[in-house]
């Protein structure tokens, strides 16, 4: 009996290793593309897509309540952020560009900014809180487009003037999945530019004032540069992308920084192909996923091993729980189950 319970105690820390990831399809059919995710809990979620279409579930998943705003149902909602089961705030891709908000779990919605200018192109949303929260947006005459609430999304303000650096011709960010922008407390915000030149934009300050790294990530393409960050902290963080025409190629597709983004270094082994969204779960287990497959990394993203091959375009965590869901086309909807 000693031998075998020495056995059993040896191989513990072994036995922790081969963890088990399932993909649990909770939606399909639904003629909509979807990038914009935003989890609250192990029950509540909220999806947004292609074709005005906006999900949210109350149950993990289970069943789904699908909306499409009256009067904006040709809009591609690429992002979202939710906060609770009835107030949501989404954002349309291209020109005219519109941020609609719901307070009553999506019946009925308000139209909180528009713009006309046949250049405006926003990207993603963060919010610091309830109350505060940013929009970014492709340069119009070399400036990023910012946009900035203190009032709960209710109404919103350009801010582009407060970033003084110029983008350069052919840098832009990318609105794979909402996540090229992060947000975390105390007013802290990145955000990631790529095509011609890769960037990393990060203010301290809600906005206030803004500090410019490289991001040595590929790029030189329009179809190049990261498409995805995300931060454990203040300096722990990763970066994914690479060439969206070129899906199954992970050329310096995945970096890592140790500093709040000023610098970043290659992984040991890297994702398998091009992703448009990573997540941590905790500081060791990461996901990351695009439309060549998911990958996970149990060492806080050194090393990358695929899970799967399926087409997935954004993935997020509960922000109070450990439901982790992903998005993708046709109405995909899946929870990644890891134990």
């Amino acid at each position: 009996m000693y031998k075998k319970l020495l056995f059993v105690f040896l191989l513990c820390p072994f036995l922790g290793l081969a963890q088990n990831y399932t993909l649990k399809q909770l939606a399909s059919g639904k003629n909509t593309s979807m990038r914009g995710l935003s989890v609250l809990s192990d029950s509540i979620a909220w999806v947004s897509g292609s074709n005005g279409y906006v999900g949210k579930t109350l149950n993990g998943g289970k069943t789904w309540e699908w909306t499409q705003p009256k009067g904006y149902e040709k809009l591609d909602f690429r992002d979202i952020e939710a906060f609770d089961k009835l107030k949501a705030i989404i954002v349309n891709a291209g020109s005219p560009a519109y941020v609609l908000s719901t307070i009553d779990g999506g019946k009925t919605w308000r139209e909180v900014y528009k713009n006309t200018d046949s250049a405006i192109f926003l990207d993603g949303m963060g919010f610091w809180d309830a109350q505060q929260g940013i929009i970014f947006g492709d340069p119009i005459k070399n400036k990023m487009q910012l946009l900035k609430t203190v009032d709960g999304g209710l109404t919103w303000q350009d801010i582009s003037a407060q970033l003084k650096k110029d983008l350069k011709v052919g840098e832009a960010g990318f609105a794979a999945s909402g996540t090229t922008i992060r947000t975390a407390p105390d007013g802290k915000v990145w955000i990631a530019t790529g095509g011609s030149t890769s960037n990393i934009y990060y203010s301290p300050n809600y906005g206030h004032r803004w500090k410019v790294y490289q991001c040595p990530i590929i790029q030189g393409e329009n179809s190049t540069g990261p498409f995805s960050i995300a931060f454990f902290n203040d300096r722990k963080g990763i970066v994914v992308g690479g060439n969206y025409l070129k899906d199954k190629e992970n050329t310096n597709n995945v970096l890592l920084t140790k500093n709040g983004g000023k610098s970043w270094s290659k992984p040991e082994k890297p994702v398998l192909g091009y992703r448009s969204a990573v997540e941590y779960v905790n500081e060791q287990l990461c996901f990351a996923t695009g439309s060549s497959g998911t990958d996970v990394s149990t060492d806080g993203g050194k090393t990358w091993t695929n899970i799967s091959t399926q087409n997935f375009n954004a993935l997020q965590k509960a922000k109070k729980g450990s439901l982790v869901l992903l998005t993708g086309n046709r109405g995909q909807i899946y929870q990644l189950v890891y134990k």
